[in-house]
């Protein structure tokens, strides 16, 4: 499964032969260092670059290209070598851009040998940076494992170098320019798109938004908020993040003096000595086709007319994904340059009036309410102009919400939606799933869907217990339960309803049956797999069922028998929602509960709590892990979502059916009709 990282998060290397994707829209420069325990370059012979490409176990391209295939081994790399650093940098001396926030945000993909990817990163968050240490191998116990680094340098090659301790850094930039200069004739730009599957790899041919995202500066990922996150909860913000999850097939290995049928042939340019073959042996390259070009033009001075799906992607679902997504940043960013505006007012202000104060001389009289007056005119401007930016960019992102919100398909849209009128029980499983939606308190009437990947990474824990920011509404704790549980089944309902017929099923605990009324709709229809759980029993009978289907399958893929498994077992995806926890689970029980929250989703068994925290105090710490490891999700709105890029707090709306809307029934009556066609 592939893990969409956000900046500083890491993941496990599972094998040592490895090829590191980089796309980018724009030609940029590729390159390594290899370093030691404490990150030190100790020499121009420990940096692979198009001046000196190789280097024992690792090779990266030997010019300027948008797309670059570098390969590594980490079993050849020498004993001394604990980090491999993958460097990013524009050409310098060219006609292109020299700053990597004018261009689309660079994504980096390290895969196996097959294709197969292992995580991704999308670069956010750079802007007068043209170098930028992109990600980092690392050893740490006898383990190899990647982490997001996204850290940029303004002052290039050399700074970056310099920063990792290379003596002659500013020579060995000087060089990699220069040799970069004399290739830059042939580099090669962004493959144009091909009518063959090929290879699906995501590209950042162009930036997530198209132009109608006014004055958000175009960075590109959470990282899926990480919400994740990424988005917070996601996958986040990631930057995840976020382009659509194609699975690369790669090619056959290409021995010596056969030619390669993936090759990109470019012009040869004066000089050139012919056409220029760039990619990796046995890979193909094909970039998603672009967005539908519907958009109506701009008149001048005018902002280009919103479009659904003007992002890119391989269809329409990735496309409104990416759109989303972009919409997420461009507020997140928008957000945080309208804070940082509103700071840098305050501070100029104090600091203004802390020098009229520090001045006995016009401490009091005219001359200091005139100093004093003159600061506070000064605050209030630039208060003005920035919220004067904000307004414009939340203006331009409204109204590109009330064009893409109509156009989602069923797993992304609101259950007021008029796509769920329409609803016919899906053919294949969704890229993502909406949970609620996120907005900002400078941006309450816009809010943005939260998109979480799928298949489920993480648990989910719908917090039934008092929060901090409750406006004081709902003060019984009875009716939070309540909220909590109807919160649960809409989520559960959307996922039954945007998987294929016999490809989810649904397990319900109750241990007391104080969720009859919400459960009511699935009861009902029969989209249950049986009647919820109840008693101790019943509590012991589900989960003793589904720790074994874990262990069972986790046996099959390790044995490399997954073909093997009892004829029996429900090979579909499994979601236990848990009413009231930890009412009615013993020890026992308890420990089964994070087992499957451990364990689970990795093979396809998810879980979700409705629990009160407050109500688990007599387990003592023994349930802390069990809270860290699943997304916490409120049944009314609250502002817990924190977004590590920029620092909000983000605050989470759940989406809930609309009272007395029968939609829910119709959904889950067409999805229970598809089961029964299903099993015959």
């Amino acid at each position: 499964m592939t893990a969409e990282l956000v900046r500083g998060q890491n993941h496990p290397l599972p094998q040592a032969r490895l090829e590191i994707r980089v796309s980018a829209g724009k030609p940029i420069v590729a390159g390594a260092t290899l370093s030691d325990e404490q990150g030190t370059v100790h020499g121009v012979e420990w940096v692979a670059h198009p001046g000196s490409p190789t280097l024992p176990g690792l090779e990266v391209s030997k010019q300027a290209a948008a797309d670059h295939r570098l390969a590594c081994d980490l079993d050849a790399l020498p004993e001394s070598v604990h980090r491999v650093s993958v460097l990013l940098a524009l050409p310098s001396g060219g006609s292109g851009p020299v700053r990597f926030g004018s261009v689309a945000a660079p994504f980096i993909a390290v895969t196996g040998l097959d294709g197969s990817e292992v995580a991704s990163y999308t670069i956010t968050g750079l802007d007068a940076e043209s170098a930028v240490v992109a990600l980092e191998l690392y050893r740490r116990q006898g383990a190899w494992k990647v982490r997001a680094v996204g850290q940029g340098y303004a002052g290039g090659l050399a700074e970056l170098l310099a920063d990792q301790g290379l003596p002659e850094a500013r020579q060995l930039a000087g060089s990699i320019n220069e040799a970069v200069a004399q290739g830059l004739a042939r580099s090669v730009a962004a493959p144009p798109p091909r009518t063959s599957e090929g290879d699906r790899s995501r590209h950042a041919a162009t930036p997530a938004l198209g132009q109608n995202q006014g004055g958000a500066t175009p960075q590109g990922a959470p990282g899926h908020v990480s919400p994740q996150h990424g988005h917070p909860g996601g996958q986040g913000h990631t930057a995840s993040g976020a382009p659509g999850h194609a699975t690369p097939q790669g090619g056959h290995p290409v021995g010596p003096g056969q030619p390669d049928p993936s090759a990109v042939t470019q012009p040869a340019g004066p000089g050139a000595g012919g056409p220029v073959n760039y990619s990796h042996p046995g890979r193909q390259a094909a970039a998603p086709p672009p967005p539908p070009p519907t958009a109506p033009p701009a008149r001048p001075g005018q902002p280009a007319q919103p479009v659904a799906g003007d992002a890119t992607g391989w269809s329409m679902e990735e496309r409104l994904y990416n759109q989303v997504w972009g919409m997420f940043e461009d507020l997140a960013r928008a957000t945080a340059a309208y804070r940082s505006a509103v700071d840098f007012a305050e501070s100029r202000m104090e600091q203004e009036l802390d020098k009229v104060l520090s001045d006995p001389r016009s401490r009091i009289g005219g001359q200091g309410d005139a100093a004093r007056e003159a600061a506070r005119a000064k605050h209030s401007q630039l208060i003005d102009r920035a919220r004067e930016a904000l307004d414009r960019d939340l203006a331009q992102l409204t109204a590109e919400a009330e064009v893409v919100e109509p156009a989602l398909p069923p797993a992304f849209a609101r259950w007021d939606n008029p796509v769920w009128q329409g609803y016919r029980v899906p053919m294949e499983i969704p890229m993502a799933l909406r949970l609620g939606d996120l907005h900002l308190p400078e941006s309450a009437g816009l809010s943005i869907p939260m998109l979480v990947r799928l298949p489920l990474e993480r648990g989910l824990w719908i917090d039934s217990g008092r929060a901090g920011s409750f406006d004081g509404s709902i003060a019984d704790s009875d009716d939070l339960r309540r909220l909590g549980m109807d919160t649960a089944v809409a989520i559960a309902a959307r996922l039954l309803a945007v998987y294929p017929a016999g490809e989810y099923t649904l397990h319900v605990i109750d241990p007391a049956g104080s969720g009859a009324s919400s459960l009511a709709p699935l009861v009902q229809t029969g989209v249950l797999n049986g009647p919820p759980a109840a008693g101790a029993a019943g509590v012991t009978d589900v989960l003793a069922r589904l720790t074994q289907r874990v262990d069972l399958v986790q046996m099959a893929i390790r044995g490399g028998a997954a073909d093997s498994l009892p004829p029996g077992l429900d090979t579909a995806e499994q979601l236990l929602i848990v009413n009231d926890f930890p009412h009615g689970f013993d020890d026992r029980a308890v420990t089964q509960l994070r087992y499957l929250a451990d364990e689970g989703p990795a093979v396809g068994v998810h879980l979700m709590l409705v629990a009160d925290r407050e109500d688990a105090t007599a387990y003592g710490p023994l349930l802390d892990p069990l809270w860290r490891s699943l997304l916490r999700l409120t049944p009314t709105p609250d502002d817990h979502l924190a977004d590590p890029w920029v620092g909000h707090a983000w605050t989470y709306d759940p989406s809930r059916v609309p009272p007395g809307s029968q939609v829910l029934q119709h959904v889950l009556t067409q999805v229970a009709a598809a089961r029964r066609s299903w099993n015959r």
